[in-house]
């Protein structure tokens, strides 16, 4: 029998979901810069590697094989790689597989903003989020709503409201190293 061998904790990546615009990129950037880790942000990988932008991917391929193409990019991140902060795209974690790759082999911290604090973000992410093209508010709260039970299986909820993307990653970084020291100790003598 082939067995995996179990990931040390502190050699596993961190994955960071939530809604679109919650700041998985910017906070992702900053714990990876605390931490001295690479960051990986997914779409912005998936759009290097087809050069062309996530909206022009969903345009000329459709959502179904952009939904394709992130499953793959987000399981070899997840099986292949280690020591990484990678953030997903908001829809990402919908996906059964995902789910099951991210929580078996990674720490899945779920970035959550309650819907009044999202809105007033709404004018500033609009532009860049092709799934809100033509939605009315109620449509998109509708969308926020869908997804929180699937952010909803997680290893740790961090609230985001009223703080700011320094507050969120040294919160972060604080509770991991609290966390690696827990689990697994210095064995230095």
């Amino acid at each position: 029998m082939n067995q995996k061998r179990e990931i040390p904790v502190r050699e596993k990546n961190i994955v960071l979901i939530g809604f679109m615009g919650v700041g998985k990129t910017t906070v992702g950037q900053l714990i990876a810069k605390k931490l001295y880790r690479d960051f990986i942000d997914v779409d912005h990988h998936i759009e290097k590697k087809y050069s062309m932008p996530v909206s022009q991917i969903f345009k000329e391929m459709g959502e179904p094989e952009f939904r394709k193409i992130e499953r793959e990019t987000v399981i070899d991140l997840c099986e292949n790689f280690r020591c990484k902060i990678v953030s997903l795209g908001g829809g990402a974690f919908q996906q059964e597989e995902i789910r099951k790759v991210c929580l078996s082999n990674c720490i899945v911290l779920f970035l959550d903003l309650t819907w009044n604090a999202w809105k007033e973000r709404l004018d500033l992410i609009v532009d860049g989020r092709p799934v809100l093209h033509n939605r009315t508010l109620e449509e998109v709260q509708e969308l926020f709503e869908k997804r929180q039970p699937a952010y909803s299986k997680h290893n740790s909820k961090i609230s985001t409201d009223n703080q700011n993307p320094e507050e969120v990653a040294d919160y972060i970084v604080s509770a991991l190293k609290l966390g690696w020291d827990l689990y697994q100790p210095h064995t230095d003598m």
